[in-house]
Parts: C-alpha cells; structure tokens; sequence
C-alpha cells in the first residue's frame, strides 16, 4: 500500500493510460480524483475502484474548469499528494500544409496549456504536501512523428515544461517528472485499428515497432507513474523517462 491515504488527481483518467493510473493507485491504497469529458465513464471507472474515489467532469481545454475541478477535490479530500496530467488528444495523420495555425493551437491547448493550468492550480496545495507532477508526454517529444507536427510539439512542450517547473519545485520538495511512451494498448489504439482495412495486422505491425515485441499495456503505465509518485524515486526530478520497450533504441 504504497500510496495509503494519499490523494492523486489523474486527468483524462476514465480510459486508456489514464485508467491503468487510476487502477494502480487505487490498489496502492491512494484516494483517486479521476477528472475527464465524458463523466459517465468517469463514474464508472471510479465505482469500479471501490469507495471515496471522485469523478469529476473537466474539459482540461477549459481553464475554468480547470481551476474548480481542483477547488473540489481539495474541497472532498483536503490535499493533493500528486497530479497526473495525461489527458490529451492525437489528430489522424496530417502534414503541417493540411492542419491550418488555429487547428495546431487547439491541440496545443488540451495537451500542453491543460498541463500548464493544471500545475499552476494545483501546485500550492502539492507544496503542503511535498507531492509530486507527472506529466504523461510521448516519445515523439523526443523522436519527433511524421504528418504530427503539432502533437510532437505538444508533447515536447509538456517536456521542457518538466524540467523547467522542477527547478521551480525543487524548494518546496515538490518532484516533477514526465513519462514518455511510445505504444501502449488502449481503446484509441484499437479505435484507429478498427477503421483500418486489417485491425489485427495493424495492431501486429505497432507490436514489432518495439524489440520487445508487444504494446505496453496501460497498467505498465500506471505502475511506472506510481513509481515517480512514491518515495521510491526520492532522488529523481526533472526527468523525461522513456517507457517505450525500447522503440527508441534501434536506430
């Protein structure tokens, strides 16, 4: 019970990697604050992890519901021990010509700006607490991804934004690090799978991207987020930490 008692709040946490987050914190004995769009199955996604878990419906595109998303967790818990930004958003496969400045800048917005508020909203309350940020980034931040201009840009901000905020952090004991993975099996993946003309061999090929020769599953997620959440990574802030079956390294 690694994380007994302690309050985390995971944006975009009723699905994919977000969920896993959920999932493991809750059987660590950590009190889950799932905020995400779609309420309903945040509901269900907290009902599913047991009591004193909060949904809580938040469009992170939305500062205002940004900031009392967080006025009501603090409201029901009385702290926050860790943020978990992961809520983001991944257009189909678009060159920069075809994706115009104002549609660049909505990604941009749910996926670095949300983290940004987030923080900026939390952050007081994660200093009583000498709490934790993880911000779930890509390796594309790092590697880059052809027609993904603006979410490779995204993901790169929510970076640097890392390493910058944990020098801020670093006084208060707040730790700050980011997670960077490359293919993780989520119902977007499968939902991208499925419009293709042979989902299986689809899934297959993203498989092999990784010498591993597998996705990660979200709970592999949630497990390496909690690892930076405990005292178990007491000595490390302002890390990118590539999580990515080692897709990275074949080059």
């Amino acid at each position: 019970m690694r994380f007994s008692q302690r309050v985390v709040i995971v944006t975009g946490g009723a699905k994919g990697i977000g969920e896993g987050c959920s999932r493991v914190f809750a059987q660590e004995g950590g009190l889950v604050a799932i905020l995400d769009r779609d309420l309903a199955a945040a509901e269900r996604t907290a009902a599913s992890l047991g009591e004193n878990h909060l949904a809580i419906a938040c469009d992170v595109s939305d500062e205002k519901q940004i900031a009392s998303s967080v006025d009501a967790v603090v409201q029901r818990y009385g702290r926050i021990d860790c943020l978990i930004n992961n809520a983001g958003i991944h257009p189909p496969d678009t060159p920069i010509h075809k994706m115009t400045p104002e549609e660049a800048l909505s990604v941009i917005r749910v996926n670095f700006l949300s983290t940004y508020s987030m923080c900026y909203y939390a952050l007081e309350h994660l200093k009583k607490t000498k709490g934790t940020i993880i911000n779930v980034s890509s390796m594309t931040a790092a590697l880059g991804q052809r027609n993904s201009t603006a979410y490779a840009a995204s993901k790169g901000a929510q970076l640097s934004f890392t390493k910058s905020l944990a020098l801020e952090c670093a006084d208060y004991g707040v730790r700050v690090n980011a997670i960077l993975p490359s293919n993780v099996d989520t119902p977007l993946m499968r939902q991208w799978a499925s419009s293709l003309s042979d989902p299986e061999a689809a899934l297959q090929r993203i498989a092999a991207l990784q010498p591993i020769g597998r996705m990660a599953d979200v709970q592999e997620m949630g497990r390496v987020c909690l690892f930076l959440a405990t005292e178990d990574s007491s000595f490390i802030t302002g890390q990118g930490l590539h999580v990515d079956g080692g897709a990275s390294l074949d080059y």
